[in-house]
């Protein structure tokens, strides 16, 4: 049986060592700490307009233009219950669902176009390909106001105006640039073995689309239904222009007439239906969290 013995000098090495190694274990937790602190403070910078808009729902109007703070006094729902009835013969609930009635169907024809537009570009070749795809993403620096004189002439002509269909018609024509790009992007990094197995197999283009790309695109897709129901339910020029009709208004419209409503505005009331109709948004991109981020983030199926 052998035993090993430590000279000095191994055993100053081993100490010095050992040293530097805690050293270098509480620098990375101090910078960890750092960090976190850094990206809490940041995080907070970010939600207090959020937290105040919450808070500043339960107070007075004096409160609201005199108190920094987002603690109220006291809890009184009374703001909710006043800006939900509004000040017209119509309650918020109706003004949900229009909004509603116009993203849902929006959203499904905008998903259904823009895929189908997307798996054109990625996967077939035909003549024009590159100009059309530079024309569509030229497309994208376009103001969107430069186009609300043509549209509205358009659909003034069409019988269209207070309606909902200037709203959701367009985007059955592919319109959203920005997500035939996002999608045509995804669609590149995806390796085609497995369409190449299906074509084997006998399945065409549509087939193809709807049983490998589709299951393939899901987060992409995802991440488009996130952003159009957002941008959609907060969208106050589309509303603004083509809608006459204060029962089809939607929740955007709703919020600005109640606050031109009255002269003496209840700002209480006002930001308490705010918060609300912050809800849908927010419960959508929490539900859809995971995917979303996935989608947004990625441009293909990284092996």
């Amino acid at each position: 049986m052998t035993t090993t013995t430590l000279t000095p000098a191994s055993a100053t090495d081993r100490v010095a060592s050992d040293r530097e190694a805690l050293l270098t274990q509480r620098r990375e937790r101090i910078a960890t700490v750092m960090r976190y602190a850094v990206l809490g403070l940041v995080g907070l910078v970010m939600l207090y307009p959020m937290i105040w808009l919450i808070g500043a729902s339960f107070k007075s109007n004096a409160e609201i233009f005199t108190e920094i703070g987002f603690i109220p006094s006291h809890l009184d729902f009374g703001a909710y219950v006043k800006g939900w009835k509004t000040s017209t013969e119509y309650t918020f609930a109706t003004y949900f669902l229009n909004s509603f009635l116009i993203t849902i169907p929006r959203i499904i024809v905008t998903v259904i176009s823009c895929v189908l537009v997307a798996y054109a570009f990625a996967r077939f070749e035909f003549w024009g390909k590159k100009f059309l795809f530079s024309v569509m993403v030229g497309t994208m620096m376009l103001p969107l106001i430069i186009l609300r004189l043509p549209q509205y002439l358009m659909f003034k002509e069409f019988g269209w105006l207070d309606t909902y269909l200037p709203m959701i018609v367009p985007s059955a024509f592919a319109t959203d640039t920005f997500f035939v790009f996002m999608l045509v992007q995804f669609l590149r990094g995806i390796p085609r073995d497995m369409e190449e197995a299906a074509q084997i197999d006998g399945c065409n283009a549509l087939q193809l689309l709807w049983h490998i790309i589709v299951p393939l695109l899901k987060p992409a897709i995802i991440s488009v239904i996130v952003f159009q129901f957002i941008w959609t339910m907060n969208d106050f020029m589309g509303p603004l222009i083509y809608l006459s009709t204060v029962e089809k208004y939607p929740v955007s419209l709703a919020l600005k007439m109640s606050i031109g409503a009255t002269e003496e505005v209840e700002w209480a009331s006002v930001l308490a239906i705010s918060v609300v109709a912050l809800l849908p948004s927010v419960a959508v991109f929490f539900a859809a969290q995971r995917h979303f981020i996935e989608g947004a983030s990625s441009s293909g199926i990284k092996g």
